[in-house]
């Protein structure tokens, strides 16, 4: 005779996690085997031949929601997501059983090389996904400093 039925949960270990989940959400360490929310969006990096392309997945927004600004060789990614539950909709805190997607405003700032070109900057953003071209500056070819003497 099974004690445990497969289609019913053990409500109180659910609630702790739940419950444990909502207490470390706000806290940022970096301890094994805690869940840390990853940084929103994940980004990939790419140094090219005659760029850095940067890629992040945005699903579920679109281009009137994403603000890409460039200062101080820090590129800022600001944006804001809407929750695919309607506020008629909306489900109440406590049926959650996990939660990791995020939702609302978001801010991701990432260094840059100072070797770009400001003026040939370019983004695009298509199914989902945000490109970011960042054109290389020409390489200066080293000069020779004449050296004179003292007298």
């Amino acid at each position: 005779m099974p004690i445990f039925r497969w289609d019913q949960s053990w409500n109180p270990l659910r609630d702790l996690e739940r419950e444990v989940d909502r207490l470390i959400q706000g806290v940022e360490f970096s301890v094994q085997g805690i869940r840390m929310p990853r940084q929103y969006p994940a980004v990939n990096i790419f140094e090219l031949e005659h760029e850095f392309l940067i890629t992040a997945e945005l699903p579920g927004m679109q281009v009137e929601d994403l603000e890409l600004t460039i200062a101080n060789s820090v590129l800022t990614l600001k944006g804001h997501r809407d929750s695919p539950v309607s506020e008629n909709e909306a489900i109440p805190e406590e049926r959650f059983r996990r939660r990791e997607r995020t939702f609302g405003e978001w801010q991701r700032s990432i260094s840059i090389p100072d070797r770009i070109s400001d003026e040939h900057l370019s983004a695009e953003f298509n199914d989902g996904v945000l490109k970011i071209h960042l054109p290389k500056l020409e390489e200066e070819s080293p000069r020779q400093i004449p050296v004179s003497s003292g007298e």
